[in-house]
Protein backbone atom coordinates (compact mmCIF):
# COMPACT_ATOMS: atom_id res chain seq x y z
CA UNK A 1 0.00 0.00 0.00
CA UNK A 2 1.49 3.06 -0.92
CA UNK A 3 1.44 6.33 1.10
CA UNK A 4 -0.26 9.42 -0.04
CA UNK A 5 -3.06 7.90 -2.67
CA UNK A 6 -6.43 7.07 -1.55
CA UNK A 7 -7.80 5.07 0.75
CA UNK A 8 -11.92 4.52 0.92
CA UNK A 9 -13.97 2.90 3.71
CA UNK A 10 -14.49 0.03 2.15
CA UNK A 11 -10.58 -1.12 2.15
CA UNK A 12 -10.21 -0.14 5.65
CA UNK A 13 -12.89 -2.42 6.39
CA UNK A 14 -10.44 -5.32 5.85
CA UNK A 15 -7.30 -4.14 7.16
CA UNK A 16 -5.95 -4.81 10.71
CA UNK A 17 -6.39 -1.31 12.07
CA UNK A 18 -4.73 0.55 15.20
CA UNK A 19 -6.62 3.63 16.22
CA UNK A 20 -4.57 6.25 18.11
CA UNK A 21 -5.97 8.80 20.62
CA UNK A 22 -4.65 11.58 22.72
CA UNK A 23 -7.33 11.42 24.99
CA UNK A 24 -10.53 8.82 25.94
CA UNK A 25 -12.56 12.02 25.60
CA UNK A 26 -12.08 11.88 22.09
CA UNK A 27 -13.13 8.04 21.37
CA UNK A 28 -16.40 8.37 23.53
CA UNK A 29 -18.06 5.21 23.36
CA UNK A 30 -17.82 5.01 19.09
CA UNK A 31 -14.62 3.08 19.00
CA UNK A 32 -15.44 0.53 21.74
CA UNK A 33 -15.18 -2.31 19.91
CA UNK A 34 -11.53 -1.33 17.96
CA UNK A 35 -7.61 -2.08 18.75
CA UNK A 36 -6.81 1.75 20.14
CA UNK A 37 -4.35 3.00 22.28
CA UNK A 38 -4.96 6.28 24.32
CA UNK A 39 -1.59 8.47 24.24
CA UNK A 40 -1.96 11.21 26.28
CA UNK A 41 -1.10 15.04 25.20
CA UNK A 42 2.32 15.84 23.65
CA UNK A 43 4.69 14.95 21.30
CA UNK A 44 6.49 12.43 23.40
CA UNK A 45 4.07 10.98 25.20
CA UNK A 46 2.36 10.05 21.84
CA UNK A 47 5.48 8.42 20.72
CA UNK A 48 6.22 6.30 23.65
CA UNK A 49 2.70 4.77 23.57
CA UNK A 50 2.95 4.40 19.71
CA UNK A 51 6.20 2.63 19.90
CA UNK A 52 5.16 0.95 22.72
CA UNK A 53 2.06 -0.78 21.28
CA UNK A 54 3.89 -1.76 18.29
CA UNK A 55 5.96 -3.86 19.85
CA UNK A 56 3.45 -6.10 20.54
CA UNK A 57 1.05 -5.58 17.56
CA UNK A 58 1.96 -4.57 14.25
CA UNK A 59 -1.12 -3.16 12.37
CA UNK A 60 -2.16 -2.58 8.58
CA UNK A 61 -2.39 0.82 9.17
CA UNK A 62 -2.38 3.06 11.80
CA UNK A 63 -5.44 5.37 12.14
CA UNK A 64 -4.91 9.00 14.35
CA UNK A 65 -8.17 10.37 15.27
CA UNK A 66 -8.89 13.68 17.24
CA UNK A 67 -9.74 16.55 17.84
CA UNK A 68 -7.81 20.25 16.44
CA UNK A 69 -7.79 23.46 16.01
CA UNK A 70 -8.05 25.22 12.69
CA UNK A 71 -8.62 29.09 11.13
CA UNK A 72 -9.29 27.73 7.84
CA UNK A 73 -11.69 24.72 8.06
CA UNK A 74 -14.78 24.97 9.71
CA UNK A 75 -15.63 23.86 13.39
CA UNK A 76 -17.66 20.23 13.05
CA UNK A 77 -15.52 19.60 9.89
CA UNK A 78 -13.31 16.32 9.60
CA UNK A 79 -10.15 17.01 7.59
CA UNK A 80 -7.50 14.14 6.62
CA UNK A 81 -4.21 15.41 7.47
CA UNK A 82 -1.28 13.66 4.65
CA UNK A 83 1.17 16.35 5.79
CA UNK A 84 2.90 17.52 9.00
CA UNK A 85 5.05 20.03 10.38
CA UNK A 86 6.80 20.09 13.93
CA UNK A 87 5.33 23.71 14.51
CA UNK A 88 7.42 24.34 17.59
CA UNK A 89 10.97 23.50 15.65
CA UNK A 90 12.63 26.82 15.21
CA UNK A 91 16.18 26.22 15.25
CA UNK A 92 16.79 29.16 12.42
CA UNK A 93 19.57 30.66 15.06
CA UNK A 94 21.89 27.83 13.93
CA UNK A 95 21.02 28.32 10.00
CA UNK A 96 18.20 25.66 9.44
CA UNK A 97 15.02 26.56 7.99
CA UNK A 98 11.98 27.20 9.93
CA UNK A 99 10.23 23.80 11.11
CA UNK A 100 13.05 21.71 9.99
CA UNK A 101 14.76 19.08 12.46
CA UNK A 102 18.89 19.94 12.80
CA UNK A 103 20.77 17.39 10.96
CA UNK A 104 17.66 15.16 10.35
CA UNK A 105 16.81 13.62 6.94
CA UNK A 106 13.45 14.39 7.22
CA UNK A 107 12.14 17.65 5.27
CA UNK A 108 10.29 20.53 7.12
CA UNK A 109 7.11 19.26 5.76
CA UNK A 110 6.92 15.14 6.59
CA UNK A 111 4.67 14.11 3.88
CA UNK A 112 3.19 10.66 4.88
CA UNK A 113 -0.23 9.87 5.09
CA UNK A 114 -2.99 7.94 3.26
CA UNK A 115 -6.07 10.43 1.79
CA UNK A 116 -9.31 9.26 2.72
CA UNK A 117 -11.41 9.73 0.18
CA UNK A 118 -14.60 12.62 0.45
CA UNK A 119 -12.31 14.60 3.21
CA UNK A 120 -10.52 18.02 2.96
CA UNK A 121 -7.28 17.92 3.23
CA UNK A 122 -5.22 19.73 5.75
CA UNK A 123 -1.28 20.38 6.74
CA UNK A 124 -1.07 19.97 10.58
CA UNK A 125 1.49 21.62 12.66
CA UNK A 126 2.13 19.91 16.07
CA UNK A 127 3.29 21.45 18.85
CA UNK A 128 4.08 21.03 22.23
CA UNK A 129 1.73 23.70 23.58
CA UNK A 130 -1.98 24.39 22.79
CA UNK A 131 -1.86 27.24 20.01
CA UNK A 132 -4.69 29.90 20.45
CA UNK A 133 -2.30 32.74 18.46
CA UNK A 134 -4.74 32.33 15.06
CA UNK A 135 -1.57 32.32 13.27
CA UNK A 136 -1.40 29.86 11.71
CA UNK A 137 0.93 29.54 8.09
CA UNK A 138 2.47 27.34 6.45
CA UNK A 139 -0.44 24.58 7.72
CA UNK A 140 -4.37 24.73 8.36
CA UNK A 141 -4.64 22.38 11.36
CA UNK A 142 -3.22 22.35 14.86
CA UNK A 143 -2.67 19.32 17.18
CA UNK A 144 -0.29 18.27 19.80
CA UNK A 145 0.67 14.83 18.63
CA UNK A 146 -0.03 14.16 14.82
CA UNK A 147 3.63 14.92 13.99
CA UNK A 148 5.44 12.23 16.01
CA UNK A 149 2.78 10.05 14.76
CA UNK A 150 3.40 10.24 11.40
CA UNK A 151 7.04 9.97 11.81
CA UNK A 152 7.09 6.79 13.76
CA UNK A 153 4.64 5.89 11.00
CA UNK A 154 7.17 6.44 8.27
CA UNK A 155 10.41 4.72 9.76
CA UNK A 156 8.30 1.69 10.74
CA UNK A 157 6.92 1.55 6.88
CA UNK A 158 3.68 1.10 8.20
CA UNK A 159 0.95 3.02 6.28
CA UNK A 160 -0.84 5.98 8.37
CA UNK A 161 -4.09 8.05 8.00
CA UNK A 162 -4.55 10.65 10.27
CA UNK A 163 -8.05 12.16 10.69
CA UNK A 164 -8.67 15.31 13.15
CA UNK A 165 -12.25 17.28 13.86
CA UNK A 166 -11.88 20.88 13.96
CA UNK A 167 -13.23 21.78 17.48
CA UNK A 168 -12.02 25.09 17.35
CA UNK A 169 -10.67 28.09 15.82
CA UNK A 170 -6.92 28.27 17.04
CA UNK A 171 -7.33 31.69 18.65
CA UNK A 172 -8.23 33.21 21.76
CA UNK A 173 -11.85 31.51 22.18
CA UNK A 174 -10.08 27.98 21.51
CA UNK A 175 -9.89 26.38 25.18
CA UNK A 176 -13.42 27.24 25.72
CA UNK A 177 -14.40 25.99 22.46
CA UNK A 178 -12.44 22.75 22.61
CA UNK A 179 -14.37 21.77 25.91
CA UNK A 180 -17.16 22.18 24.63
CA UNK A 181 -16.52 20.28 20.79
CA UNK A 182 -14.54 17.69 22.05
CA UNK A 183 -17.89 15.51 23.50
CA UNK A 184 -18.71 15.53 18.98
CA UNK A 185 -15.77 14.53 18.01
CA UNK A 186 -16.03 10.84 18.11
CA UNK A 187 -19.31 10.24 16.52
CA UNK A 188 -18.00 12.47 13.62
CA UNK A 189 -14.54 10.44 13.21
CA UNK A 190 -16.24 7.31 13.77
CA UNK A 191 -18.59 8.30 10.73
CA UNK A 192 -15.69 9.21 8.47
CA UNK A 193 -13.95 5.75 8.88
CA UNK A 194 -17.55 4.10 8.34
CA UNK A 195 -19.39 5.91 5.84
CA UNK A 196 -17.23 7.90 3.29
Amino acid sequence: MKQNDTINTTELNHLNILYVFALESEAGTFFKEDLKIFTGVGKVNAAYHLMKALQTNRPDIIINVGSAGSNNFKRGTVVCCNQFIQRDMDVQGLGFDLYQTPFSKVPAILQYGKILTGLPLGICGTGDNFDTSNSQKSYNVVDMEAYALALIAQEEEIPFLCLKYISDGGDETAAVDWQTSVVLAAEALKNAVTHF
